[in-house]
């Protein structure tokens, strides 16, 4: 006997990954709903490259009452209005947003970090899943963390416009053709031209001058992987269509070489280390889209300070940096609690 698992948001980018994923992985589902808005209720959504389809149901009309896992990737108004809904009806929710990250009684998972916190869901029904930067740095700096125990990263990140959804993508494409053919790339999407540009400011400023999005990758990164850990982190957006980068720079402390750190990155679970210091011998965003690694490069010491390593970490933020690390979660759940399939 399988699970019944329903994709709320299933006809968005992350949705859509979602159906791909279960499908690739095969999940062990008996059966699959696919929940949207009112908008997209009785549209035909296929399942990844497979001929399976799915009807759209509206998620206003929904009953989660006998439905064992619910993967939302609707966003965090649809989360505050659905998700409490969901979990009270018996069905674990595995939650794409930003809404319940950060509450201390909702475990925030990557399963190839922190495996053991997921024991905690049980106070809400809730799982939550990290911000796409967060997820692959923990991915590819755990094992060093294990090894010589981080002080402090310096981040910064280089993110692709589908973090921002279809619109971002669909903007960057118009941009891109109308400054070809000599038309305005006036902006909607993004604060400025995305096209051929890039821009230092990633969701709403605070106080301090940092922006969320910095804010999640320095509270989620405690939250996952150390408390005691110092981090910093600038995130840009760049005219990409798939796949995040980041430059990182770790100080540990304990001694660690790039050699011993290659090595250790070359066992990681979830990590693929490609570090050939010639040209072409690393990981761009255009090699990693569709693939379940997170991509680590540049390994090497930084003489600046004591214990100190730089690398590159490239990912596909609708893979690893969301859909995928959301169905981890729920194999997880199934084979740590829910034990069916």
């Amino acid at each position: 006997m399988g699970y019944k698992v329903v994709v709320v948001g299933a006809t968005g980018n992350v949705g859509r990954e979602l159906l791909a994923i279960l499908d690739e992985r095969q999940f062990p589902a008996d059966e699959i709903a696919a929940v949207a808005s009112s908008r997209s209720a009785g549209e035909r959504i296929t399942v990844g490259e497979s001929d399976k389809e799915l009807k759209v149901r509206n998620i206003e009309h929904f009953d989660f009452a006998g439905w064992d896992i619910a993967l939302f990737a609707a966003g965090s108004e649809v989360s505050k209005k659905y998700v409490p809904i969901a979990a009270k009806a018996g069905c674990t929710v595995i939650d794409n947003s930003s809404l319940y990250r950060m509450d201390p009684d909702v475990p925030l998972v990557v399963p190839e970090v922190n495996p053991e916190a997921i024991d905690g869901y049980k106070a809400k029904n809730i799982i939550a899943n990290p911000n796409c930067s967060t997820a692959q740095m923990v991915v590819a700096l755990k094992p060093l963390h294990d090894h010589a125990k981080i002080k402090r990263i310096v981040v910064a990140t280089y993110q692709s416009v589908s973090g921002a959804g279809k619109g971002g993508m669909d903007e960057l494409f118009q941009q891109s053709r109308d400054i070809f053919v000599g038309d305005p790339a006036a902006p909607e999407i993004f604060t400025k031209q995305i096209a051929f540009n890039v821009i230092p400011h990633i969701d709403s400023f605070l106080d301090d001058g940092s922006t969320k999005e910095e804010w999640k990758m320095v509270a989620e990164t405690k939250k996952i992987l150390d408390p005691k850990v110092k981090v910093t982190a600038t995130c840009v957006r760049v005219p990409v269509f798939v796949g995040h980068s980041e430059a990182v720079n770790i100080e540990f402390e304990n001694e660690i070489s790039a050699a011993e750190a290659q090595g250790l990155l070359r066992e990681a679970p979830g990590v693929m280390l490609v570090d050939k210091r010639e040209d072409g011998g690393y990981v761009t965003p255009v090699e990693c889209v569709g693939d379940y690694a997170t991509f680590v490069s540049r390994v090497r010491e930084d003489s600046t300070v004591d214990n100190g390593l730089s690398l590159w970490c490239v990912s596909d933020n609708l893979r690893k940096g969301a859909a995928l690390n959301a169905v981890q979660i729920a194999e997880l759940l199934g084979r740590r609690h829910l034990q069916k399939g």
